[in-house]
């Protein structure tokens, strides 16, 4: 792939975004003792970032459409670098959270757009290869964010870390100016819509029956396998391992997902989207279904990589008919499709918390492994390969 590719350009923005998600989870205790609160307390700076990240998600569709996609990446690139030195310059907790809500509002405009971006740029036939290797970069980016978190904190200080950040930003927005240099300029649309325009046909994509079908399974996804896997160092706690052992078996899950992006032109031409999905939806019942069943922690580890690998065969199958889903309105669509996943995770997260503090953990990860099983399913029966690989 040619270092002006579609997903080149984009990629180096989309893993420093990842990585600053991810970065303050093992910095939490550390940020504790810094300002005196709990790590409950410290653990704003994550929420805050996740919240605005998520929020944010669909003013980036109008804003792409009317600046262009690949100048809001950049510019939302070249903000989050600045705030990353203010996070990292941040005197007492309540200016940190600050910052990184802010820092979450301003990545919110990279990967939805990137996804968006991708999806105008590659015929349907190549685009899940191709948004299987931006979600390569993503994945490395959560994984190399946690381990550098960690590390950075641990060795020079959790400043030093978020400082870190900075560096990151800046190379990714180095390498895209140089980029989009040799590019045709962006040529804005003679109207722009209205903004209050932009909200009432975001609500009338709603009535579009295909619309409503991805953002079902997408809400779907969100609750049964993001909203479980937030839960599974726990479970792996349970069964006695160390939260550092814990966290190390998690990363098995993210490399799973870096190894199905290499391997998704072969997946795609063996199984096509039918068999990804309910091989996907299969693979991520029996990790779950294992970590719930699991007698010590040897089983409870296989089902990292068992679930990873099949989250990550669904979910690049319904990123890809997101993109597809209403292409006359793709920024949209697609902001649509993260907000929706968001929202999804968030009710997954909050119904998993009730059960862990009920004591019903085991129960809600069975539970859980049968919805996801009879997920795959329903996604590889609504998909409609013939009519969605007409182009747009």
């Amino acid at each position: 792939m040619s270092t002006n590719s579609p997903v080149q350009l984009v990629a180096w923005s989309a893993f420093a975004s990842m990585a600053a998600m991810r970065i303050c989870d093992p910095m939490l205790v550390d940020l504790g003792r810094t300002f005196g609160v709990t790590t409950g307390e410290a653990a704003q700076v994550i929420t805050a970032y996740m919240v605005a990240y998520g929020v944010l998600q669909l003013f980036y569709g109008p804003l792409g459409d009317r600046l262009g996609k690949l100048r809001v990446i950049w510019l939302a690139t070249f903000a989050c670098g600045v705030l990353s030195l203010v996070t990292a310059a941040a005197p007492n907790l309540l200016s940190l959270v600050a910052a990184r809500a802010a820092m979450g509002a301003a990545a919110a405009g990279i990967i939805p757009l990137s996804v968006a971006w991708v999806g105008d740029q590659v015929p349907y036939a190549q685009r899940q290869e191709a948004l299987a290797r931006l979600m390569g970069a993503t994945v490395m980016g959560m994984m190399v964010g946690q381990w550098f978190g960690g590390w950075a904190t641990e060795h020079w200080g959790w400043r030093y870390g978020l400082a870190g950040l900075a560096v990151l930003f800046a190379m990714a927005v180095w390498r895209m100016h140089r980029s989009l240099q040799q590019l045709p300029a962006f040529v804005p649309p003679t109207e722009h819509m209205p903004w209050v325009q932009y909200w009432q046909a975001t609500a009338r994509l709603w009535t579009q029956p295909r619309v409503r079908w991805v953002l079902t399974m997408t809400f779907a996804e969100g609750a049964l396998v993001m909203g479980t896997v937030a839960f599974m160092p726990s479970r792996l706690v349970d069964l006695g391992l160390s939260v550092s052992q814990a966290g190390t078996a998690m990363v098995l899950y993210g490399a799973c997902g870096l190894a199905y992006s290499q391997l998704a032109k072969v997946s795609l031409a063996r199984w096509g989207e039918q068999g990804l999905a309910r091989g996907g939806g299969a693979l991520v019942a029996l990790g779950l279904l294992s970590l719930s069943l699991a007698p010590g922690p040897g089983w409870a580890v296989l089902a990292c990589p068992l679930a990873g690998w099949g989250f990550y065969m669904m979910h690049n199958t319904l990123q890809t008919q997101a993109t597809q889903m209403a292409p006359e309105a793709r920024s949209m669509a697609v902001t649509l499709f993260a907000c929706t996943l968001f929202l999804g995770q968030t009710a997954g997260v909050a119904l998993v918390a009730l059960c862990l503090d009920a004591g019903g953990l085991q129960a809600a990860l069975g539970i859980a492994a049968g919805a996801v099983l009879l997920l795959g399913l329903f996604m590889a029966k609504g998909l409609q390969p013939k009519t969605l690989l007409s182009p747009p």
